[in-house]
């Protein structure tokens, strides 16, 4: 009776022992969503900033920051965080932007920086393009054609 009853106890061990670790046995079968937070960004758009543009041409292109200095609004915080759902690996990424007064000073962080971030944005290659419609003869308005008989299309009665 004795024996019985102390086996009846170690098979209960070990079944409580087992349930509770199979959790983390049978943890590959659980869906876990991936969980992204802050502002993700290109590398397309971190080459497109230039020093000396303006707070809003930079929110215009990166988005408004996660975190702007409470005490001046002269740097902006731009954060990237994402936890994957299925092996836990992490990929924090960080851009600080510097501006004094109104314009882009510089920028720091984990992005790269384009070769021209040094150079003004009216100097870029970036208005190029748009410079050379603007002096061309083309960049006339164009004006639609006006119809040849100035009739209605639909008659009221």
């Amino acid at each position: 009776m004795l024996i019985k009853k102390q086996s009846l106890t170690l098979l209960g061990a070990v079944a409580l022992s087992l349930s509770l670790s199979a959790c983390s046995v049978m943890d590959w079968l659980v869906y876990k969503p991936d969980i992204p937070q802050g502002n993700y960004m290109e590398t397309q758009q971190v080459e497109k900033l230039r020093i000396d543009m303006t707070k809003e041409q930079v929110e215009f292109i990166l988005g408004r920051p996660v975190l702007r200095d409470s005490f001046s609004d002269n740097i902006w915080y731009y954060v990237y965080h994402f936890k994957s759902g299925r092996d836990a690996s992490v990929i924090h990424k960080e851009l600080i932007a510097h501006f004094n007064g109104d314009k882009l000073t510089s920028v720091t962080g984990d992005y790269e920086l384009s070769a021209e971030f040094n150079t003004p944005l009216d100097q870029s290659a970036l208005l190029a393009p748009a410079k050379s419609k603007a002096n061309s003869n083309d960049a006339a308005p164009l004006i639609p054609e006006s119809r040849a008989d100035a009739k209605p299309l639909i008659e009221e009665n």
